[in-house]
């Protein structure tokens, strides 16, 4: 039996989808239908029923999971010990995080770790969603919220600071604001209620009902640079907006609020030596940042 045409069907029984599997095989998506084909002449049944939303699991291909999770295991065993594997890193990782904090504290230091392994390839997925671990978007996802279940391996990466931040623009041309009740009357710029992906980017309930937004977007980026514009005040963290020159804390010490960053990957892959250097890269990255993500900590 064909090993690749089995790690295709692994790949396709994990994302759900053509287009998905694909992607994570770095092959065309007629590809990936042509090896799967290939394995169900060879076990002599169907592995996937078709469906609208992508392919589902036949009882023959849920007994057959296991099985080949079994090999993909022994072989990755043996290539971690192997002595290629100690050449340098190399292959492919895919890693998903918060748009902020992918774009501010992760891009640029990822960028020189991959100069310095130019056999490794990083795709960050820097994004104003979740990013799931489950359906193997990607191989390491830094959350605002810890997984709850499936067999991964979990730790807390860092805590944070948002703040309460307006343009100096904005606060010349407003009345002051010295305590929570002077929030009244001014412009806000938040998220969009209906489509937030973490409750963890609720900040406005605890501190004050806007009377009116100047915008609300799903990028913190964007919102960013609203406030930037003058045009309102928002909470942003700290790590984007304190060392802009342009803006002002809003209510010091009154108007901050802490969140968490965990990070995951799936417990099969805990092993390889590309995926325990990056996740080791990336608890120092955040370490040698903390001044940045906790400001006067």
């Amino acid at each position: 039996m064909d090993w690749d045409n089995l790690r295709y069907f692994l790949e396709l029984a994990r994302s759900g989808t053509l287009m998905s599997a694909a992607r994570r095989l770095e092959v065309d998506h007629t590809t990936v239908a042509r090896r799967i084909q290939a394995l169900e002449k060879e076990v002599g049944a169907p592995l996937f029923s078709r469906e609208a939303g992508g392919h589902r699991l036949t009882e023959a291909g849920r007994k057959l999971q296991p099985q080949v999770e079994a090999m993909e295991s022994a072989f990755q065993a043996v290539e971690s010990t192997a002595p290629a594997s100690q050449e340098g890193l190399s292959g492919l990782i895919r890693i998903g995080a918060t748009e902020g904090f992918g774009t501010v504290v992760l891009a640029p230091q990822l960028a020189l770790f991959a100069q310095q392994h130019p056999k490794l390839t990083i795709d960050l997925l820097a994004m104003p969603r979740l990013v799931h671990l489950s359906r193997r978007e990607a191989d390491i996802v830094i959350s605002l919220e810890r997984p709850a279940r499936g067999p991964v391996v979990v730790t807390k990466l860092t805590d944070y600071t948002l703040r309460l931040y307006a343009s100096k623009k904005y606060l010349a041309a407003h009345k002051s604001i010295k305590t929570r009740e002077d929030l009244r009357g001014h412009t806000f710029i938040s998220y969009v209620d209906d489509l937030l992906f973490s409750k963890e980017l609720q900040y406005l309930d605890e501190l004050h009902r806007p009377d009116a937004f100047a915008l609300r977007s799903t990028s913190v980026l964007a919102q960013h640079r609203a406030v930037l514009a003058g045009a309102g005040i928002a909470v942003l963290p700290a790590f984007i907006a304190e060392n802009d020159g342009a803006l002002k804390p809003v209510l010091p010490g009154q108007a901050n609020f802490t969140r968490t960053f965990w990070m995951s990957m799936p417990a099969e892959t805990k092993h390889l030596v590309r995926m325990q250097a990056v996740w080791e890269f990336l608890r120092e990255t955040v370490q040698a940042q903390r001044q940045l993500l906790l400001p006067h900590a």
